[in-house]
């Protein structure tokens, strides 16, 4: 008897090792070669330097194109939005002197061995060499050469604020009248639920959010009172962004000084506000906040996403500013820019700290990124704005580079690492 236990169990253990073995090999076979993370399945060599995307080279059309204009380039890149791949709207600081890289050279006079540039490293920061000065956190906008060493006219200019390229990079838009109205241009964008598709612009330094029609020749509404700051519903205090529901509420992070979400009606009436001051790096409470700088919506849930920078982490409410969950994007070096959710219902962020993009599910699962940091053509330096067109075409903003980037769908990618498209609602 237990001889024949044994050789029961001995044969039981057998038909275990054969049936996993069996199953293993038909999953190493169904296995197809090189899938894993890649962007296409089962590509041989090369790598995903740019994500799902290539970049489009040369597009925009540099500022420098227009005549007369071929002294100045892109000033700090601010904000950009696609209202299609043959209209899309970009937010600039101005102009830079159009200045060639120079030659590396030594500099003997820091030390041995020093010298500057140095290869595929940037040499010019844009957003420190752009008008105006003094944008971070804190700082009181006040005269806009505040904290700007240069010289208005020579080492910059308040020029081409807000300009529009086509599908091509042509330059065909320049919303020069309104240049005199802007001190910080900080987001633009379109109301996808409004069929006119009023265009509106943000700037923080005027505390201030304007609404132009749609070929920009007229301002209708001017929400906030220029150049005052506070923090109610005529006021706010450096405002960042805008969000909007399928009914048209709006809502505003506001913002780098402000530590609140403002929340207004179609019609620009105020609602009601909610948010406090924290204490960064670590706040934990809910509802308080340290640089309100981004916010997104989910259009079914009419759940609220808030990009609570300074403290590292998106803080989710109901549309009426009860608190609900959070999740943190990760500690220093991480810093979040700005928040999107696209058509797909998942969110992508903007990393400065690791120059990435993020993809999160709506509950905060970590899906994927990709980016590399560089002012070389599709890497990325300080990208402060991002929109996606109806093509699936990608753009990003950059105040360090102080451009403008379009990248195209590598053929044949995995639609789910591609950014969402937007919601196009009220058009197509």
């Amino acid at each position: 008897m237990r001889k024949l236990s044994m050789l029961l169990f001995v044969m039981l253990a057998i038909t275990i090792v054969l049936v996993l073995g069996n199953a293993y090999r038909a999953v190493q076979a169904q296995a197809k070669t090189g899938a894993g993370f890649a962007a296409i399945s089962g590509t041989k060599g090369g790598q995903d330097i740019f994500g799902p995307y290539d970049v489009v080279k040369g597009w925009p059309k540099d500022i420098s194109t227009v005549p007369g204009n071929e002294k100045w380039t892109w000033g700090a890149g601010q904000s950009v939005y696609a209202e299609s791949p043959n209209r899309v709207f970009m937010l600039f600081r101005g102009e830079l002197p159009n200045i060639r890289r120079p030659q590396t050279r030594p500099l003997p006079e820091f030390g041995p061995s020093i010298q500057f540039p140095i290869g595929r490293l940037p040499w010019r920061d844009a957003t420190v060499a752009a008008l105006p000065g003094g944008g971070g956190a804190g700082a009181d906008p006040g005269d806009p050469t505040n904290g700007w060493s240069g010289t208005v006219g020579v080492d910059a200019k308040w020029e081409n604020c807000i300009v529009v390229a086509d599908a091509n990079g042509n330059i065909i838009e320049r919303w020069t009248q309104w240049d005199k109205i802007l001190q910080r241009p900080h987001f633009v964008a379109i109301n996808p639920y409004d069929p006119e598709k009023h265009v509106w612009v943000l700037d923080d330094h005027m505390h201030a959010i304007y609404k132009f029609t749609h070929d920009g020749k007229e301002l209708i509404q001017t929400i906030g009172t220029p150049k005052m700051k506070g923090a109610d519903g005529t006021h706010f205090n450096r405002p960042t962004f805008l969000a909007w529901l399928p009914d048209s509420t709006m809502f505003v992070s506001d913002g780098y000084n402000g530590t609140r979400v403002a929340k207004f009606d179609k019609n620009g009436k105020f609602l009601l506000d909610w948010g406090q001051k924290g204490t960064p790096p670590n706040e934990k409470r809910p509802g308080y906040f340290n640089n309100v700088h981004g916010i997104a919506v989910d259009p079914q849930t009419r759940r609220v996403f808030v990009n609570d920078r300074a403290n590292h982490r998106i803080q989710v409410f109901d549309e009426n500013g009860k608190y609900l969950y959070e999740w943190s994007p990760g500690q220093e070096p991480s810093d979040i820019h700005l928040i999107y959710i696209g058509v797909d219902r998942t969110l992508w962020a903007f990393d400065r700290g690791t120059s990435k993009m993020l993809k999160y599910d709506l509950d905060g699962h970590f899906l994927y990124s990709w980016g590399v940091w560089g002012d070389f053509a599709g890497g990325f330096w300080g990208v402060h704005g991002f929109s996606v067109d109806q093509e699936g075409n990608f753009y990003v903003a950059e105040v360090d580079s102080g451009r403008v980037q379009k990248f195209r769908p590598r053929q044949g990618v995995n639609q789910a690492f591609l950014v969402s498209k937007p919601v196009y609602s009220a058009w197509k």
